[in-house]
């Protein structure tokens, strides 16, 4: 993987899967939401869960998708400004990823957007950030 061990990018992808989460997070106590809102929702990704979310459903979808762009970034992310180009990865994550969700589940429709993309932008980076040569 470009010189990547596999360890390392699983390692990057365990860690920034967990802290990129932290933009909704704050969005939702700030605002008074539901901070398990998002990974409940993306629970109705699971195929026959369109109406049903559940937190460890969402818990499933998100190791999934995150572990896939995981091995995307670990492969591809330059050696150079990889935290900056991971940012930049994660907003193309996001611009794929999110509006497909938003047409077709309610739930997720539902959460505010910005937050959801800046979670994509924190995945990215924290990515990035990890599997640099620093």
């Amino acid at each position: 993987m470009r010189g990547r061990r596999l360890q390392d990018i699983g390692l990057a992808t365990a860690v920034a899967s967990v802290v990129s989460g932290a933009p909704s997070t704050a969005h939702a106590l700030v605002t008074g939401r539901g901070v398990l809102d998002a990974a409940r929702a993306a629970g109705t990704l699971l195929p026959g869960r369109a109406d049903r979310p559940g937190l460890i459903a969402g818990g499933i979808v998100h190791g999934i998708v995150s572990a896939f762009w995981g091995i995307v970034l670990g492969r591809f992310l330059p050696r150079r400004h990889t935290a900056a180009w991971g940012a930049l990865a994660g907003l193309g994550i996001a611009a794929i990823s999110l509006p497909a969700g938003k047409r077709s589940r309610p739930y997720l429709a539902a959460l505010p957007q910005i937050p959801q993309w800046l979670d994509n932008v924190a995945f990215g980076l924290v990515m990035g950030w990890l599997l640099s040569d620093r």
